[in-house]
């Protein structure tokens, strides 16, 4: 059967990216950004194709600031600072400004929307333990 594709032909999108026929990605347009936001457990992530690098981030927490009546920035500040000595290789922990707790990583560019949807699942799963001790600390 001859494929009735040529191979950089766009079958489908997937957000910004055009999927080819044989699945390879591609952004959509010239000079997107192409990323995928998704949740995990309530968090925003993000998988993100820059600078031929896939990103991923997400925001694990929130460290709870002075101005809040009843909340304890130490039990928090101190599960946030056990993060980094376990995470895995290539993983950044950072502070956001607005005192969100950021996990963030690089992986090298999938080519294809099956490899990209398995590394946003291998990320989600392997920040289910920061997520359950923060969750245990009241972090939300």
């Amino acid at each position: 059967m001859k494929n009735r594709f040529p191979p950089a032909s766009p079958l489908l999108t997937l957000g910004p990216f055009a999927v080819a026929a044989d699945g390879t990605l591609s952004p959509r347009a010239p000079g997107l950004r192409p990323a995928i936001r998704f949740a995990w457990r309530g968090r925003i992530c993000e998988a993100l194709m820059q600078d031929g690098v896939l990103r991923l981030h997400a925001l694990a927490g929130r460290i709870p600031s002075t101005a809040e009546r009843g909340a304890d920035r130490h039990f928090t500040a101190r599960a946030v600072a056990e993060f980094p000595p376990r995470m895995p290789e290539g993983w950044l922990l950072r502070l956001t400004a607005d005192h969100r707790i950021a996990v963030e990583t690089a992986r090298p560019p999938r080519s294809t929307a099956v490899a990209l949807l398995g590394e946003m699942v291998r990320f989600a799963m392997a920040l289910d333990p920061y997520l359950d001790q923060l969750e245990g600390v009241g972090a939300r």
